[in-house]
């Protein structure tokens, strides 16, 4: 018990650069989805979560990572592939990767999740993993190209301050829009019922995994002209960085309530 009590004390000093969306982003996407769930999935997970919630559970896999009995579903956040590739293409290499993936991940997890048969722990951290990958895949760099880890590798500077590509969309825009996750939970939630139901209506993960290939294609090809962009890139992507989290936390709901309403 010491032990565990000291990983994460450890993993409490780790730079916040090492989790997508950083813990505001993650926790605004669960807030979002709790605003869409249906009384009956609401009931039902809460008889799986207890007391916990969407939000405060969203965080908990990239605690856990480092953990030593985690360590293997580090690949679980993200799916590299190579750059260029169409939307056909693109699938069938998500689809058939062999080792594992955020996309393997995310239907394995949520099968368990639904898995009666289960035990309650078993179900319980599957569904922390089905609301934090369903975050994850939604951030651009987390389909990101193999031969830079996802932007990883990618140098930048931003504010001043040496970053990479792949950790500025994990939490650099976030940080300095400088909004909390309740504030985002409530300010991206209100969002029209058409835009909310165009957005559920696709319910393959591979397609917004290819929704955020083809921005990240985009962010590449900006990084290669302007390795050290000024004031100006935090306005020219605010929209793109919303509708992200907010896609997620909408998606996430819908499918919430689709495996417990």
């Amino acid at each position: 018990m010491r032990k565990v009590v000291f990983s994460l004390l450890l993993l409490a000093t780790l730079p916040l650069r090492l989790w997508a969306w950083g813990a505001e982003g993650h926790r605004a996407i669960g807030n979002i989805a709790e605003h869409y769930l249906t009384a009956k999935a609401r009931q039902n997970l809460a008889a799986i979560l207890g007391t916990q919630s969407l939000t405060m559970i969203s965080t908990l896999p990239d605690e856990m990572r480092y953990l030593p009995e985690f360590k293997d579903t580090a690949p679980w956040h993200y799916v590299n592939t190579a750059a260029g590739l169409a939307h056909d293409p693109y699938l069938a290499a998500v689809k058939s990767q062999a080792t594992p993936n955020a996309y393997s991940a995310l239907l394995a997890q949520l099968a368990i999740a639904k898995d009666p048969s289960k035990s309650p722990a078993e179900r319980k951290q599957a569904l922390y993993f089905v609301v934090h990958i369903v975050g994850d895949i939604h951030q651009p760099m987390h389909t990101g190209h193999a031969e830079d880890k996802g932007g990883n590798d990618i140098k930048m500077t931003y504010r001043g301050k040496d970053t990479n590509l792949h950790s500025l969309w994990d939490s650099g825009l976030l940080d300095y829009q400088g909004l909390t996750y309740t504030e985002m939970g409530q300010q991206y939630s209100v969002l029209p019922s058409a835009e909310r139901k165009q957005w559920q209506a696709t319910t393959d993960p591979a397609e917004w995994l290819w929704e955020s290939y083809q921005i990240s294609g985009k962010l590449y090809d900006e990084a290669a002209q302007n390795p050290n962009p000024d004031y100006r890139y935090y306005p020219a992507h605010a929209d793109v960085l919303q509708q992200r989290i907010e896609q997620a936390g909408v998606r996430l709901a819908a499918v919430l309530n689709a495996a417990f309403g």
